[in-house]
């Protein structure tokens, strides 16, 4: 039987539309030429107390503006007019009422430099630049590290130094573009020196550095596979982890430039898990779960319901964590995950975020991370100590946006490891009349909202025990009102084997006209279309009537007639669909799929 990874597959990845970068990397001067990033500036320039904000050079402060000093003479006279009566526009191109200073030669002369600098031929950026790059770095760390030591009590005489390190890091984006050259950045110890300075005293140092590393692994640039897994492994073993997480925990989000370096370490964070290797590494770091606990918890002091980035981005970090790791599932339950996502979740028993918003985000990934956390043992039964069962029957019945999360949470707790825990408690909790009640109106979800209610049916079939109360009462809402209830899982069975039909359809067509060589290349596509169009939920469905063809000599009549109706040969159908299912679970396969392999077994034996 297809597992719900198929129909809910695990990311390796953020799947999550990309953040805005905080970082402002466009600044204006006092002067008539404006400072800003060439071609090969990182686009995440970060502000510090020495560089302006995106700039890649230190600077020393403009001088005030002109109208900020005391004139001794009182303000310039304006320009005599032309002959012909009109004002000099080229010596007032700025707007201001009574010109600059600065005469029409002079601001040839500036336009001129402008234009020259602009059209500067690029350096070349090869392993010469990157041997003579790494030396200046080298130097550079060298310098500020001994000024610093010397004039410990005295910033301003190592402030210089600081502003020439922070203007090295930022070169060092160029690298992104230069993926040939990752090999001899390693060589050269630049990397570690890099991961290095995430422990600098000053956080402006170490979040440019942060900043730099996002860009150098970034996911979406790129990088390929070798080169990026060369560099990530060198710093790693640098401790990369150990000082991103340190990090957080000193930076301040009441300061700006603090806030852009959550933002810069989470972004770490997100590219290295795009390698699913790395997310048992970084769950291992408890301090680093802790944080994004109190993270997500933290209101953020902004107009009411809003979520900020850095909030939501967390969010995101920890449901990637907990689907690409079973022990960090683990490990945030220890931490106390199920109560504080409880918590979250009951403000949208009845209130719906707006549409499209960082709050729907934030909310969706809480849904995900809770109905992974719950398909474990221990995530279900802290879900069911915490009243979350109870908060999710309802959402069910009150909310709107709510409603698909609870049901998919519902459906990954039923089918998990306590899967019959929880199914017993939902029939306890007068859950029937509720899951009923929505599968009825069925019609009227979304797709993916009709699936979760098929997948918690087919649990409690399969969970509950023979003969219990709890599995007598589900029986008898499938037979009451004439098994009106049997009448709807057929109408849904004929919808998707309709659908399923139309892309079987095509993918024959494409398996004729395919040589072999084809064939085998495009199976994955074309298993992966049949998997979209709901074979998945209609393998479901195949197994939740052959349980009420087991159990009941009336359902298995009403089912036989209305199949028969729909579609000759409906019960043979529903064998052939089981026996394909049993076929697809490998001989040496885990407990839980030697434990459906039985399972399918049984309920075949019992439509002969």
């Amino acid at each position: 039987m297809s597992s719900k990874n198929d129909l809910f597959p695990k990311p390796t990845g953020s799947l999550k539309r990309k953040l805005n970068d905080p970082t402002t990397s466009f600044v204006r001067s006092s002067s008539k030429k404006a400072t800003k990033h060439n071609e090969h500036d990182s686009p995440r320039g970060i502000a510090d107390s020495h560089t302006p904000s995106g700039s890649k050079e230190a600077y020393v402060q403009d001088e005030p503006e002109t109208d900020e000093i005391d004139q001794e003479a009182g303000p310039v006279l304006p320009p005599e007019d032309d002959e012909d009566g009109e004002d000099n526009a080229e010596d007032d191109e700025e707007g201001r009422f009574f010109g600059g200073g600065v005469t029409k030669e002079e601001n040839n002369v500036l336009d001129f430099i402008e234009q020259n600098e602009d059209a500067a031929p690029d350096e070349e950026i090869n392993l010469a630049w990157l041997k003579r790059t790494a030396l200046n770095f080298e130097r550079k760390i060298n310098k500020n590290a001994e000024l610093r030591a010397k004039f410990e009590d005295d910033p301003m005489k190592f402030v210089a130094s600081e502003a020439d390190l922070d203007s090295e890091i930022k070169g060092l984006s160029l690298l992104s573009e230069h993926h040939e050259l990752y090999k001899d950045f390693v060589r050269s110890g630049c990397s570690d020196s890099l991961v290095g300075l995430l422990a600098h005293d000053n956080t402006d140092i170490a979040i440019a550095a942060c900043q730099v590393i996002a860009e150098l692994i970034d996911e979406d640039s790129g990088v390929p596979a070798e080169e990026w897994s060369l560099l990530v492994k060198s710093m790693l073993k640098a401790e990369l982890l150990d000082l991103l997480v340190s990090n957080l925990g000193r930076l301040e989000e009441t300061v700006e430039s603090d806030t852009a370096g959550v933002y810069h370490v989470l972004n770490v964070m997100e590219n290295l898990l795009s390698d699913g290797a790395n997310a048992e590494k970084l769950g291992s770091q408890t301090k680093l779960l802790e944080w994004l606990l109190l993270r997500v918890k933290h209101v953020d002091d902004i107009s009411s319901h809003q979520v900020s980035q850095n909030r939501q981005y967390a969010a995101e970090i920890m449901v990637i964590l907990a689907q690409n790791h079973d022990k960090n599932a683990s490990r945030l339950v220890k931490l106390g995950a199920v109560d504080t996502i409880l918590q979250l979740l009951s403000m949208w028993r009845r209130r719906d975020p707006e549409k499209d918003s960082d709050e729907e985000e934030f909310a969706e990934n809480l849904f995900d991370c809770l109905a992974t956390i719950v398909k474990g043992a221990a995530g279900c039964e802290k879900f069911i100590e915490d009243e979350g069962l109870e908060l999710c029957l309802i959402m069910l019945k009150e909310g709107k946006f709510s409603r698909n999360g609870s049901l998919r949470i519902l459906d990954h707790a039923a089918g998990g490891a306590a899967g019959g825990t929880l199914c017993e408690h939902l029939v306890e909790a007068g859950g029937l009349k509720q899951l009923f009640t929505t599968f009825m109106k069925s019609k009227k979800l979304e797709r993916q909202s009709t699936e979760h209610v098929i997948g918690i049916l087919a649990s409690m079939l399969r969970f509950l025990p023979a003969g219990s109360a709890a599995r007598i009462r589900t029986l008898a809402k499938f037979v009451e009102k004439e098994y009106e209830k049997c009448d709807r899982l057929i109408e849904l069975w004929q919808e998707y084997k309709n659908r399923l039909k139309i892309v079987d359809t095509g993918i024959d067509r494409e398996r004729m006209n395919a040589t072999k060589e084809e064939a085998d290349a495009n199976e994955d596509e074309w298993s992966s279309r049949r998997m979209d169009a709901g074979l998945f939920p209609l393998q479901t469905l195949h197994v939740i009537l052959a349980w009420l063809i087991a159990e009941d000599d009336g359902a298995r009549k009403s089912i036989a007639e209305s199949m028969e109706k729909q579609d000759r040969g409906g019960l043979d159908a529903i064998r052939k669909s089981l026996q394909e299912q049993l076929d697809g679970i490998e001989v040496e396969a885990t407990d839980e799929a030697v434990s459906t392999r039985d399972m399918l077994d049984a309920l075949i034996r019992c439509l002969l």
